[in-house]
This record gives structure tokens, sequence and C-alpha cells, in this order.
């Protein structure tokens, strides 16, 4: 192959990885100029906005470090996300399992209306959802947030696995029902470890949507020791509201444990992806 012929596919290569750089550049400097900024006195971003620190003052992160509140938020969080994440997997994974392999009467009309869920906005459920909640006792209370985040990522969560359960072949349900195997044992011992990077992707999925919700915690939760960490984000810029350089080093803490969890993350979400792309 002459070197004419590979100059188009190397320019291409070399566009894309400028176009990565380029994007990468974008996503890193925010974070950069934050973290740094943490390490500055207000007054020194006022006069230094985008210099490096001229006396890094850690004093900013430990005190965070060391408070029970900004702990009490992550733990918070996490039970909320957790809790979420079990109850739509193995929710969706039922449900997903019966629309994909199961052909009953109105099963695409019971499905249309799973994925009529992915139109409705939360901003409407707002006033009912908070309604309904006091009327079961559920404010100040982390059920009020898991169940109805539960339901929201319900829909997409079916979608993506009734998807995947589809494309595994039926000789393998019809191997494991000669071996004596239910339909049900068929699920747990043969479907779910097959669908192992479908279900992690929607696991994903669910932990980072519940981690970052904002507004459903907010309605739900009045007693400030069931707050999650966006909450305690809004709280803090509000009593902190003077000193920006504390504000910069809370922000960053409060984005270590979704960037934590992502980068341990990230190969088993890439890795469903491709694979419900791909498999077939």
């Amino acid at each position: 192959m002459t070197a004419s012929q590979k100059s188009p596919g190397s320019g291409r290569t070399w566009g894309l990885h400028l176009v990565l750089a380029v994007v990468g550049t974008v996503m890193a400097v925010p974070l950069l100029y934050a973290a740094l900024s943490g390490f500055k006195s207000t007054d020194e971003l006022s006069r230094n906005p985008v210099g490096l620190p001229e006396s890094w003052v850690a004093s900013n992160y430990t005190q965070i470090l060391g408070s029970g509140d900004f702990w009490r938020l992550i733990g918070n969080s996490t039970l909320i996300a957790i809790g979420t994440t079990v109850l739509i997997v193995a929710v969706s994974a039922l449900s997903a399992f019966s629309f994909a392999r199961f052909a009953f009467r109105g099963r695409e009309a019971l499905f249309t209306l799973f994925t009529m869920g992915l139109m409705f906005p939360f901003a409407v459920a707002a006033l009912p959802l908070f309604l309904l909640l006091r009327s079961l006792d559920l404010l100040d209370n982390p059920l009020g947030v898991i169940l109805p985040q539960a339901a929201f990522g319900l829909p997409m969560t079916i979608i993506i696995l009734r998807g995947f359960f589809r494309q595994i072949p039926g000789e393998l349900e019809e191997a494991a029902t000669l071996d004596g195997c239910s339909s049900f044992g068929f699920f747990w011992r043969v479907l779910l470890p097959m669908a192992r990077p479908a279900l992690g992707t929607v696991s994903v999925l669910a932990v980072v949507t519940s981690w970052n919700n904002f507004f459903l915690p907010l309605l739900v939760f009045t007693d400030a020791q069931w707050w999650t960490l966006p909450i305690g984000v809004q709280q803090f810029q509000g009593q902190y509201s003077a000193d920006y350089a504390k504000v910069f080093a809370y922000l960053v803490l409060a984005m270590v444990p979704a960037l934590a969890f992502y980068s341990v993350a990230e190969r088993q979400l890439v890795g469903g992806l491709t694979a419900g792309a791909t498999k077939g």
C-alpha cells in the first residue's frame, strides 16, 4: 500500500485525535481550575483567579473533610443510590424477562405503556407525588426518594434489558427446559449471568442518576439529617456565599465520589453498551 493510499485514513485518525483532545481539554480545565481555586484564599482568588496558588491553603479541604456533616451527606446519597439501584435492577430484570421471553395478550401494549414513562417529566408529578408521599408518611424517609426514583428509572432500564434478553438464543432456553429447568430457573441460572454486561450498564446509570438527583430529595427531605450531597452543596454555597475558595473546595470534594465511581465502572459501562450493540 502506497503512502498516498494511507493518507486519507491517517488524516481522519489525526482529526479524531484532535477532536478528542479538544473535548478532553474543555472538560478537564474547569475541574483543574476548581481544584486549584480551592487551595487559595478568597482574597487571592480575587487578585489571581487563573494562576497557581501563592500559598496553598489546604485548610479549605481539610476543614470540610473533618466535618461530620459532609460524610453524613455522602452516606445518605450512597444509601439512597444503592437502594434505588437494587430496586430498579431487580424489578426491571423480571419485567424485561417477561416482555422478552413470554408471549401473552397485550404484551406490546403494556410494554408501550412502560415506554411512555420516558415522556413523563418529573416536574409534572411533583405536587401529586408530594401529596401521595405525605399520605403514606414517607416524607423525611429514604423510601420516599428511593421508590419514586425507582419508578422513574424503570422505563429506560426495561427497554435496555428487554433488547438484550431478546438477543439470547431461544435454543438455550429449550435446552434448559429439556434439562428440567423452570422458567425462573432459566432466568436465574442462565439469563442473568449472560446479561451481566447489560446489568452492569443499567446499574451504573441508576447510581449516577440517583447520585445527581437534586429536586426529589429537596422535595421529600425537610430534616437536614437526611439531606443528600446535591442539597448539601446548595446549602454550603448559601452559607459561604462570600468565601469563594471554600465553595470551590466543597464542590471539588463533592465531585470526587462520583468521579471515583465512574473511573471504576467506566469499563463495565462501555463494555455493556458495546455488547448490546454488537451481539447477535
